[in-house]
């Protein structure tokens, strides 16, 4: 189709300097935010499935697995809204602390907001360790929520400004790679703490969110804001400098200009919020909401935190079910490190189109599985052959939700942005993904108690409707300055119309060059 989006490479100014091995270093900490996503995406699941939590804080949850166990109904084991609300509450906080991180983040820095989603996540966990009933357990979970709001907000946008061009992808998804280690780490804490005698392993598992907790307040303590977050804040020359130093060269004139161009296209926008709602932002609004949509109803929480409840559910035994989590979980690191190989060397169109369609196919795989063996009623049971099938299948899809949507869910909304709305585009990315993190987190242990196989079917349609949408309306983005990305939007056959020449920085500039 023509105008599918590609840029062509004159018309983007390539900058001097080099990957130097601070921009390396200050990215590596600034990724270590997604650990608090990931530990905790890893640990509800685990937490919920042991009997000891539940038995303290859901009870009725107990009785009815007793009772599915008599009528051998397997779909509906864990149904219950009161557990629900405990792994999903946090989503719900980290709904509301988007909007503010995203105004913390524009007035006070990058930096700023990191430090605070660290603190407020530190508390959280202590409180959730030492929880002796159900209220002091939201509220640590509420606190935990925030915690992930301001991460979330802040992380990726600090990514894609500090990263260079040429690999800003591989070094924003070392966001997405910190989510799936602590998704494995979870996973292989609840594998342990679930064997401890007493009882109290879930609070172990509860109380160790502290560790990544303290990386993530003291890493964002050290670390230094971005070049276009110091400009922001009216020091051009603290800018400068922080640029060369990120740069590696004396020679950022060009770039430095591009900063200071969007600078003062920022300065003219008193109101963000508002102002992305403009028809020439519409491209970065619609994407910015879509994409974290889209990625939520790939259907991946259900499977990331409540895998270990789906694999009880599925008729794996407790530490069957548990394992079962770890290896999804080092399935999701190992496709995570595919993604930072190949996404600035394929692109990010090639990744979410291969990704969509393993998803399909191995979603309706899911399903079909599961509707030959438990059928319509839940009257049945895995074999440990088909057990291992069920296992390969949801490995095959977390694989390919890892290199896709999984990173670039994340990735794409944080640099297609012009800085005068990035935070307010970053606070609408990181709000959606809430909103649905949080409704299916709600209501998936119901869909799947009614639902039943269907669940994945009904996930699998999304897949197909996601992936026809980023083939006709996503542009390209790969090595394109973040400063620049307006040309990709300009050259769309779709979005084209809604850019105005005044927004194509560099441009002139580059086509002077050419002149000359």
């Amino acid at each position: 189709m023509e105008g599918e989006g590609f840029v062509a490479a004159s018309k983007v100014n390539i900058y001097e300097g080099r990957v130097t091995a601070f921009v390396i270093c200050t990215c590596l900490i600034a990724a270590s935010g997604g650990l608090l996503f990931g530990y905790d995406l890893g640990i509800s699941g685990g937490v919920t499935s042991m009997e000891p939590f539940l038995n303290k804080f859901f009870p009725s949850v107990l009785e009815q697995q007793s009772k599915a166990s008599q009528t051998e109904n397997q779909y509906c084991k864990f149904d219950s809204q009161l557990l629900t609300l405990f792994t999903s509450s946090l989503y719900l906080a980290a709904l509301v602390a988007s909007f503010f991180a995203s105004i913390v983040t524009r007035i006070f820095g990058r930096k700023i907001s990191m430090l605070a989603g660290g603190v407020a996540f530190l508390i959280g966990s202590i409180l959730n360790g030492v929880a002796m009933n159900i209220g002091v357990l939201i509220f640590g979970r509420l606190l935990l929520g925030v915690g992930v709001g301001f991460a979330n907000q802040s992380v990726p946008v600090y990514l894609s400004e500090m990263a260079p061009a040429s690999i800003r992808g591989a070094l924003n998804i070392g966001f997405q790679m910190a989510i799936t280690i602590g998704i494995l780490a979870a996973g292989l804490i609840n594998y342990g703490t679930g064997k401890i005698e007493g009882g109290w392993g879930w609070r172990l598992s509860l109380v160790l969110a502290v560790f990544p907790a303290v990386v993530m307040t003291a890493g964002s303590y050290l670390l230094p804001d971005t070049p276009n977050s110091i400009l922001e804040r009216g020091q051009p020359e603290k800018a400068r400098q922080m640029l060369q130093k990120v740069r590696g060269t004396q020679h950022v004139d060009a770039e430095f200009q591009d900063l200071l161009d969007a600078t003062e296209a920022a300065k003219k926008v008193d109101h963000p919020w508002t102002n992305i709602l403009q028809p020439r932002y519409r491209p970065q609004l619609v994407l910015c909401i879509l994409i974290p949509f889209f990625q939520q109803l790939t259907g991946i929480n259900v499977v990331m935190f409540y895998a270990p409840v789906l694999f009880k559910t599925l008729g794996f035994g407790d530490d069957a079910s548990l394992m079962s989590a770890v290896i999804s979980g080092i399935v999701n690191v190992l496709a995570t490190m595919v993604s930072i190989y190949s996404v600035d060397k394929f692109g990010r169109r090639v990744l979410f189109l291969e990704g969509g369609a393993q998803m399909f196919l191995f979603q309706i795989a899911i399903g079909t599985l599961i509707a030959v063996r438990f059928g319509v009623n839940g009257d049945g049971e895995l074999s440990r052959w088909d057990a291992n099938i069920l296992l390969l299948f949801i490995c095959a899809y977390v694989a390919a939700f890892a290199w896709s949507w999984g990173p670039l869910g994340w990735l794409v909304p944080s640099e297609i942005c012009p800085l005068e709305i990035r935070s307010a585009g970053q606070g609408i990315n990181v709000a959606i993904n809430m909103i649905f993190t949080f409704i299916i987190g709600q209501v998936f242990l119901s869909m799947l108690c009614h639902m039943k196989f269907g669940l994945f079917f009904f996930f699998a349609g999304f897949v197909v409707i996601m992936t026809v949408f980023v083939y006709y309306f996503l542009p390209e983005t790969k090595n394109v300055p973040i400063e620049e990305i307006n040309q990709v939007w300009k050259q769309h056959w779709f979005w084209g119309k809604y850019i105005l020449d005044e927004a194509l920085i560099g441009l002139s500039r580059n086509d002077e060059g050419r002149d000359t």
